[in-house]
């Protein structure tokens, strides 16, 4: 593992962390911007660091553009109201218990109960959250037929990418999904079920997404394309 500094169009320096891994094909790059702005790029093990660097450079105008788009972070408190899953969620801190409580009152209302230290409330949050948006990611893909359920799910922090599938079934997506409409996170699911069969981004594969969608699916993908940068503003 190296370490290097990509000097960003405004002065500013974002560290750079190239892995070598053995089995694989191509460079990869991934500029992460949080917790920390950082680019990891993975590398074929024979490949030398500096044509790593030089792919870095000539993907500039990219990589810019996504530092440029990530919103401004928002700290989350005892008492914040924030909105994921269609839920506007009120948080409370309650400092004397160890459990987290997500609950809905009589009047509608939902109320995230947090507990653990004030240095813990951030984490606790977003624990919960992870949480509700996997077991709402699991209700999506059983609705669908059994042939396009994964074989493993997964939850990551990326800027890249919402979601991919693998060759062995597991499908990723990113934690912060929560925070987008219910029906373009359905889209991002359902997007990477159709993965199951077609392997590409041909005609085919957009029949499908379509078919399994339903009405509105070129709604929830515009909306994403959009809005997509806004759902980096937690954490």
């Amino acid at each position: 593992m190296s370490n290097y500094v990509f000097i960003r169009s405004d002065g500013s320096e974002v560290p750079v962390v190239i892995e070598s891994r053995r089995g694989a094909r191509n460079i990869i790059l991934r500029p992460k911007t949080c917790p920390e702005c950082e680019i990891h790029i993975s590398k074929p093990f024979l490949v030398a660091e500096s044509r790593a660097i030089k792919f870095l450079e000539s993907k500039r105008k990219w990589i810019e553009k996504i530092f440029a788009a990530a919103p401004e972070k928002c700290a989350v408190r005892d008492g914040d109201e924030i909105e994921f899953l269609d839920r506007r969620v009120r948080l409370q801190h309650c400092p004397n218990t160890r459990s987290n409580e997500l609950v809905m009152l009589d009047n509608g209302t939902w109320i995230l109960r947090v507990g653990g230290g004030a240095d813990m409330f951030e984490r606790r949050v977003r624990d919960v959250i992870k949480a509700e948006l996997l077991k709402s990611i699991k209700e999506i893909i059983k609705s669908t037929p059994r042939e396009f359920w994964p074989a493993r799910i997964a939850l990551r922090d990326t800027t890249s990418r919402w979601g991919s599938c693998s060759s062995t079934g597991t499908m990723s997506f990113s934690w912060r999904l929560a925070f987008a409409p219910m029906a373009v996170m359905r889209y991002v699911v359902i997007h990477e079920l159709a993965h199951k069969k077609h392997m590409d981004h041909s005609p085919a594969f957009w029949r499908q997404v379509s078919e399994l969608y339903g009405f509105g699916v070129e709604r929830a993908k515009r909306w994403l394309n959009q809005n997509g940068a806004s759902l980096h503003r937690y954490f």
